[in-house]
């Protein structure tokens, strides 16, 4: 998509180089992009040493039917805050739908209903978000720090963290082993 002002539903990546390590090899399903900023989930890595279950624990949720998934490295904002990206076969009285491709949920009705065998047929959980004010984004895109790409729903669900990032350029018919990592000055 050329125009940054409405990048909700796509998939940002990071171009290789872009100097913030948070964000090397970043994948990000964007939530929410309008005038007041822009919000989205990091899916491209997981958070070392904790599972889908401990974080129930610790939420006193008994983890019943939930698989022991990896969570997700959301982002930096927020690190104690977890979300449920999924598909949109379930919603929540705080879920929000992102046009016709997943809901955004972080409250704990769909940590039970996960744990009950009732909540979405797609998930995955991930700690904090990437985020930023008004214009910010916008502003980053003119850098050519990020690329956008299709937000599909198959690099989000059906395919392994630390596979999104070159899948999500492949779909978009590039070669991610030929983007160049350091940026040349005139």
């Amino acid at each position: 998509m050329d125009d940054p002002t409405y990048l909700s539903g796509q998939l940002l990546l990071a171009l290789p180089g872009m100097g913030d390590p948070r964000f090397d090899r970043a994948v990000i399903a964007m939530c929410a992009h309008d005038e007041q900023g822009a919000l989205g989930i990091g899916i491209g890595a997981v958070v070392a040493n904790i599972g889908f279950h401990s974080l129930l624990d610790q939420l006193e949720i008994e983890p019943g039917e939930a698989p022991d998934a990896p969570v997700h490295f959301g982002g930096p904002v927020e690190p104690q805050r977890g979300f449920i990206l999924h598909s949109l076969d379930w919603g929540g009285q705080e879920s929000v739908q992102v046009g016709d491709k997943w809901a955004l949920t972080g409250t704990l009705d769909i940590l039970r209903a996960i744990a009950e065998g009732k909540g979405p047929a797609r998930w995955i959980s991930a700690l904090g978000y990437a985020g930023w004010a008004a214009g910010q984004l916008d502003e980053e895109m003119t850098r050519h720090g990020w690329f956008t790409a299709e937000g599909d729903t198959a690099i989000i669900f059906d395919t392994e963290a630390d596979k999104r990032w070159p899948a999500a350029y492949r779909k978009a018919g590039i070669d991610p082993a030929l983007l160049a990592h350091d940026a040349g000055h005139a």
